[in-house]
């Protein structure tokens, strides 16, 4: 989440913030023969499609993100 300002025509700043675009996504892992429920952001399902699904699960289980 980033923060910043809503800025109206007059220039009146007030705070706002900025949500990552997250959507919740099944994949299938042909690899362990089995579904995964992960909520991804949208730069999250380019890196998917980009490096592979697998890839991306190892890489993510070194970092401790998801469960063994």
């Amino acid at each position: 989440m980033i923060v910043g300002n809503s800025v109206s025509h007059s220039n009146i700043k007030t705070k706002r913030r900025f949500y990552p675009n997250l959507q919740t996504k099944r994949f299938f892992v042909e690899e362990e023969g089995k579904w995964i429920t992960l909520k991804v952001s949208a730069a999250g399902l380019r890196n998917i499609n980009k490096k592979g699904l697998y890839a991306c699960i190892q890489e993510a289980r070194e970092k401790g993100f998801l469960d063994k």
